[in-house]
């Protein structure tokens, strides 16, 4: 006989966990079920580091929802006890007409946030590291800064078993199905029963959500780490703010302080500069090719930062066609609630959207306002 639960979450990376400790917190029995092990590093919740902003260029529709967020990262570090959240303020670069300048100072007025306008030579006196051209801009927002991710799953799956939540892990899902009852999921391990089910796969959504009619891009992306020359304190997170910086073309660079004193580096990556790919045929491997292309790219913005090349990881960005979420109630399975396609752009947002997914899951649904994710929404490409 299947085992019987409330509710079962299919994915505990950051959002599956988030939902998890949500929904126990609020009574419910909850089975999470993971493929891998806590936090892992096979997915997109790694990496050591993520970018936390409220001037979101994005979208202004987002600032809400970040700013609740603020308050629940909060939360989960003091119930937790983890160091999750470290505030270095933000530096978002590039043409004054770039998305990535435009668009957060659209969303920092829009919502009253704290910023400041620079011109090149303002960021070159300010931060002496950076070399934008002339004719080249930035935001500037204090309450920018770096999330823990591991450390953040880590802290929603142990508030979710001491809540008592039953987290399996290495037991992937294999199949779910709904009736009148509740839903059926099925594991090489087991089948079980529970009232609702909550979807949070990842780069696997394209194998769970097959009828959610959402066309879903997986990408390769690598995320990179340098020990710059020169002095290092130059880019501790005292002195070097998190940064986003768009060239012309629209290429986006991002990069963090050094989080964890010189042998840990300073870390860098493209935004949205992947290949297709597949969670069976990512390659892992990082290239030399791709260490010297964005080598060259830092040289001519942060001299100093490609001194010595430290190591490399990859990760998935799991991608909508306008690169907004996904976040409603299955729109033909009133009990499962489903979470995907985050484009790179989602870890900020993991303790909303547990709340989120919660809410969703219980009642279907939520006072956030999140009709910018309906999986219904006419589909088009590039982000608006």
């Amino acid at each position: 006989m299947a085992q019987q639960y409330d509710v079962v979450v299919a994915g505990l990376g950051g959002m599956g966990s988030s939902a998890a400790y949500h929904l126990a917190a609020r009574g419910q029995r909850v089975l999470g079920l993971e493929r891998f092990g806590p936090a892992h590093d096979q997915g997109s919740s790694h990496g050591g580091s993520r970018i936390t902003r409220q001037a979101y260029f994005e979208d202004p529709a987002y600032v809400p929802l970040i700013l609740r967020s603020y308050e629940l990262w909060e939360r989960l570090q003091r119930d937790s006890g983890r160091d999750l959240l470290t505030l270095t303020g933000g530096l978002f670069m590039g043409p004054p007409a770039s998305l990535t300048v435009e668009g957060s100072r659209r969303a920092a007025e829009q919502w009253g946030l704290p910023h400041e306008m620079l011109d090149a030579a303002g960021i070159r006196r300010r931060w002496p590291q950076f070399a934008p051209r002339d004719g080249e801009v930035a935001l500037f927002e204090r309450n920018a800064g770096v999330l823990r991710p591991e450390a953040a799953v880590r802290a929603n799956l142990d508030l979710a078993g001491r809540l008592g939540a039953e987290l399996r892990f290495h037991e992937p899902v294999e199949a779910w199905t709904e009736d009148g009852g509740g839903v059926t999921v099925r594991t090489a391990a087991g089948t079980y029963r529970a009232g609702a089910l909550v979807i949070c796969p990842g780069a696997w959504a394209p194998e769970l959500l097959p009828e959610l009619g959402v066309p879903l891009v997986v990408e390769r992306q690598v995320q990179f780490w340098f020990e710059p020359s020169g002095d290092i304190a130059t880019f501790g997170p005292d002195r070097h703010p998190i940064f986003i910086w768009e060239d012309p073309p629209g290429t986006q660079v991002y990069g963090f302080p050094a989080l964890d004193g010189p042998a840990g580096g300073v870390k860098f990556a493209f935004f949205r500069r992947g290949e297709t790919t597949t969670p069976q045929t990512i390659d892992r491997a990082v290239r030399d090719e791709e260490i010297a292309f964005l080598a060259r790219h830092l040289a001519e913005r942060v001299p100093a930062a490609p001194g010595r090349f430290l190591r490399g990881k990859t990760c998935m960005y799991t991608n909508t066609p306008d690169q907004h979420f996904v976040i409603a109630r299955h729109p033909g399975r009133e009990r499962v609630t489903v979470a995907c396609g985050f484009s790179g752009h989602g870890f900020k947002f993991v303790p909303v959207v547990g709340e989120i997914l919660a809410d969703l899951c219980l009642t279907g649904v939520t006072a956030h306002p999140i009709t910018l994710f309906d999986p219904l929404r006419g589909w088009t490409s590039g982000a608006e």
